[in-house]
């Protein structure tokens, strides 16, 4: 087997960072494809799905983060004899 050549590392690198980006191993080889640079408007429809996407994440994360405070708090809050608030709410 041959050692790897500088175009196999310079693709890996790409790979990587694309997934470090939040891309897909499907989106980076559409992504491959669009490699030589002259398809850059769907290089950046294809950008600006994933941007839609992490910002759709983002916001579920900060919902996430909110209601998992509001459990948290409410839990150092309780009293020995009340049931669990978190447990209570997963039970609902």
């Amino acid at each position: 087997m041959n050692p790897p050549g500088e175009a196999d590392i310079a693709r890996v690198r790409f790979i990587k960072s694309a997934q470090r980006l939040g891309f897909s191993l499907g989106e980076v080889a559409h992504l491959l494809e669009l490699e030589e640079g002259t398809h850059c408007c769907d290089v950046r429809d294809l950008a600006q799905q994933k941007l839609v996407d992490v910002r759709t994440k983002l916001a579920d994360l900060r919902r996430i983060e909110a209601a998992l405070a509001a459990l948290v708090r409410d839990c150092g809050e309780r009293r020995e004899a009340a049931p669990c608030p978190l447990i209570v709410s997963l039970q609902r």
